[in-house]
């Protein structure tokens, strides 16, 4: 175990000369010289900079200047997981996968095989009883280059969720990956998983990120999704931690011909979350929807960094990202979709709305386009402003208090993304958190317009909702 700040790299440098064995007990061959490769990479390019065209609206400087434990080897011993971690939908069936502080919750066990074939456990595990799957896959998509907390994973990352789905297989329920932080100091976390979904399969995979605690836990956490010919994957990360907590997390998803991808990201607390997400369309047909959500307050900061890539003729793309900042909360919004020269007939939307409730709270949107193309239907578009004056009017012109009115505005301009949630338990629960969100210390629950779901008191709106 070390204990220091995280802003000097050279510290990271002897790490790596100190710990690689400890780190890469189970590496490959070809896993082992990436680490190498990318300790090079982080050499050279350093850690973020405000003056880093990806970075120049997040300063992460104080998140990086604070001391934490960082761990080279399991430290955890008899973890009782069910004490540490209640899931936030206590209806949701799953096949659960957990980690605590950045280690697979149960260190000793064996690769767990589906009746269906689909394997599920430990990357490590996978490292060492299923090394052809993972040295097929592991590192292929996530780039390092102009990414130095890719780099940074790559070179540390000890243990994180293998998920196998074998050709023609649909999942028969959802796989849930946790990530719970419940530890008495500030502690540095890197975790590393590989999803692969063979031809004609379909995946479920809700990604959850909790704590426990609140001191200032920092996880820089990695996912590679491969997306096989015809296959589907619905992705739902979801994130509510403590108002101490960095959470970085890049979602790296390769698409085959005619996959399909649905991606949710759901952002209700914490001190800093930066999730970025860079998807290839690889093969003809691919479609992608990449939708977010984030409700920030007090100085919360949520990043929402896009890249989509249409590497392949007749692919279409889909993005949509509302936010609704309080207090002194900031949002980034960064989309780039990229359109190569050969991916004729692309279709490409990119939409990024927010609302901010005063005058301290600020978002930094850009969505770009890069079209080399001349066969193709794109476009985007940006709104930051506040709450529809007469949206309001109409509300409080039907016996609606204000505060009322208020919460009802905002909870219907965010019901657009949770609408889109496939898994209707998850959807109902994320409706339920969101509504708690945003009733805030607004209003006592008997008096709120914004009820939650109770099986005994369902709610019917005496208002046109069409016109908010």
């Amino acid at each position: 175990m070390t204990n220091a700040p995280l802003n000097d790299v050279s510290l990271f440098i002897r790490w790596f000369d100190e710990h690689l064995k400890t780190i890469g007990r189970n590496d490959v061959p070809r896993w082992r010289e990436l680490r190498k490769q990318a300790i090079k990479t982080l050499e050279t390019t350093g850690l973020p900079k405000p003056t880093d065209e990806r970075w120049r609206n997040t300063d992460i400087a104080k998140q990086l200047s604070l001391p934490y434990e960082q761990h080279f080897e399991d430290f955890q011993k008899d973890l009782d997981v069910e004490k540490i971690f209640a899931c936030e939908v206590p209806d949701l069936d799953t096949f659960l996968i957990t980690m605590v502080n950045g280690w697979y919750a149960y260190r000793n066990s064996a690769l767990r095989i589906l009746p269906s074939g689909t394997i599920i456990g430990s990357l490590s595990r996978a490292l060492r009883d299923a090394p052809e799957l993972v040295e097929a896959h592991l590192g292929h998509y996530a780039k390092m280059e102009g990414n130095p907390f890719a780099a940074l994973n790559t070179a540390f990352a000890s243990d994180g969720i293998f998920i196998y789905v074998p050709d023609n297989t649909v999942v028969s329920k959802p796989i849930q990956m946790v990530n719970v932080v419940d530890h008495p100091e500030n502690l540095f976390m890197q975790t590393r998983n590989l999803v692969i979904v063979g031809r004609n399969s379909h995946l479920e995979l809700v990604h959850c990120d909790d704590s426990h605690n609140h001191t200032a836990g920092f996880t820089n956490s990695l996912t590679e999704v491969y997306i096989g010919e015809n296959a589907g994957v619905d992705y739902y990360k979801m994130q509510n931690v403590n108002d101490h907590s960095t959470v970085l997390h890049s979602a790296w998803f390769n698409l085959q011909r005619e996959a399909r991808l649905n991606s949710y990201a759901i952002s209700l607390n914490g001190g800093l979350i930066r999730n970025e997400s860079f998807v290839t369309l690889n093969g003809q047909g691919a479609d992608a929807n990449i939708y977010g959500l984030y409700l920030m307050d007090k100085k919360q900061q949520t990043d929402n960094l896009v890249f989509v890539d249409h590497a392949a003729p007749n692919c279409t793309s889909s993005e949509m990202f509302k936010g609704i900042l309080d207090d002194y909360a900031h949002g980034v919004f960064n989309g780039h979709i990229l359109v190569r020269p050969d991916s004729q007939q692309t279709i490409a939307y990119q939409s990024n709305r927010n609302i901010l409730l005063t005058d301290k709270a600020r978002v930094n949107t850009q969505p770009f386009l890069e079209i080399y193309a001349d066969d193709v239907k794109c476009s985007h578009g940006a709104t930051v402003g506040q709450l529809d004056s007469e949206a309001m009017f109409y509300l409080r012109s039907r016996g609606i208090g204000e505060e009322n009115a208020r919460m009802l505005l905002m909870y219907a301009f965010a019901a657009e993304v949770v609408g889109k949630i496939k898994i209707e338990i998850l959807r109902d629960r994320i409706d339920d958190l969101v509504k708690k969100r945003l009733r805030g210390e607004l209003s006592i629950c008997d008096q709120c317009v914004l009820h939650c779901s109770k099986p005994d008191q369902p709610v019917v709106f005496e208002i046109d909702m069409s016109k908010i």
